[in-house]
């Protein structure tokens, strides 16, 4: 689709293909397989050398729609859609990297993602080094001359950090390493790595670009060499996006440049509101100015994003004590819903890393994670007044 559309019109035009039907609204295509006119296309669409779709594991029409509206959207070459976030990474991983070969990654990564990395790749003969902080020179200096690929999040899960993408990307190409971005906490709706040299973009679908809880997915975007590495894998191993999943996240895209400015507006005036709050310690969200990547913030995101979290004083038992009381957030580890979720990292989403590794990371006790929704902020605020007030 012509380049020079902007994205709200990408996200609603951009990677629609009309059956003869000529519907408007992007067709499901619910099948299994698909029928071929005689023995040679079969036979040529099986090796490659004629376009069209033959089994829905790795080609199907609808999925099809998804990933070119999503590589519009990130200014990608290619997409490849996988059935979740994780199966993203896991795919990136399983056709990129072979055995001997080694991972820089943040330490301020999802909790899966550096079960992944620390405790299944390993297996392969993959190793990783996890770095803490955000720094460059830190990433610099965990590089080893068998190091292939330097992955983060930014902003990261869930302390927010704020992570410089174009100079990381310095340092890995220097060492002749991909560098992989997690984009998932703000979308190509606030941030597009690839402008800032990054060679991978990874998404979970199942947060903003459905937005709306609905189903579950996943993505790789980059140069088409690179994808098709990653399509080489997911044909064979199957961790695949189904084209039902797809129509969904095709239609939640639509909305996404929407959702993201006006959940984005409600997450500054929750921040701001919370750091006002005696019982709350700190209130980590790129909006703030008390944040200390605001600056670079501000430069990468068009805006903070929807995700905060805040350390309340009292440790687990007063955050429990404020998710207990809530009647409104929804109690839930997924983020990037209509709806505002509430989470104590601690003990869901980052609970399966050692207390060592939670400490590294920054991820203290009384830390809650807040993914605003559209709800109005005053009874947002009204919610987590409950449980912040002094217990009677």
């Amino acid at each position: 689709m012509n380049e020079d559309f902007q994205l709200e019109t990408l996200a609603v035009r951009a990677g629609q293909e009309r059956s003869q039907f000529n519907e408007h609204s992007e067709a499901l295509y619910l099948t299994s397989s698909f029928v071929f006119d005689s023995a040679a296309q079969a036979a040529a669409r099986f090796s490659g050398e004629a376009p069209g779709n033959v089994y829905s594991r790795f080609t199907n029409p609808t999925v099809s729609m998804m990933q070119d509206r999503l590589a519009a959207l990130e200014g990608a070459e290619a997409c490849v859609a996988t059935a979740s976030g994780m199966a993203a990474i896991l795919a990136m991983a399983m056709a990129l990297l072979k055995a001997g070969d080694h991972v820089v990654a943040s330490q301020s990564i999802f909790g899966s993602t550096q079960q992944l990395f620390g405790g299944i790749l390993p297996k392969f003969g993959v190793a990783a080094t996890l770095v803490v902080g955000t720094d460059p020179a830190a990433f610099r200096a965990a590089l080893l001359p068998n190091t292939k690929l330097v992955f983060i999040e930014t902003p990261s899960n869930p302390l927010t950090e704020v992570f410089d993408i174009a100079a990381i990307a310095e340092v890995a190409h220097a060492a002749g390493a991909l560098l992989a971005v997690d984009n998932c906490f703000c979308s190509p709706a606030l941030q597009r790595p690839l402008q800032f040299g990054a060679d991978l973009v990874i998404h979970s679908a199942t947060k903003y670009l459905d937005g709306q809880g609905r189903v579950l997915g996943g993505a790789v975007l980059g140069r088409k060499a690179l994808a098709e590495e990653v399509f080489k894998f997911l044909r064979t191993a199957g961790p695949t996006l189904s084209a039902f999943n797809a129509w969904v996240i095709l239609k939640g895209l639509e909305t996404l440049k929407i959702r993201m400015q006006a959940q984005s507006a409600n997450a500054l005036a929750v921040a701001q509101w919370l750091e006002a709050q005696p019982q709350v310690q700190r209130v980590f969200y790129p909006g703030l100015p008390s944040h200390p990547q605001h600056a670079l913030a501000m430069r990468q995101q068009a805006s903070g994003g929807a995700i905060l979290s805040f350390e309340v004083k009292g440790g687990r038992e007063a955050a429990w004590r404020v998710v207990d009381h809530c009647r409104l957030l929804s109690i839930t580890a997924n983020l990037g819903d209509t709806k505002t979720t509430i989470t104590h990292p601690a003990s869901t989403t980052h609970g399966r890393i050692t207390a060592e590794a939670r400490a590294a990371a920054g991820i203290a006790e009384g830390l809650l994670r807040v993914a605003v929704g559209l709800e109005a902020v005053g009874d947002i605020e009204a919610d987590l007044a409950r449980g912040l007030a002094p217990a009677a």
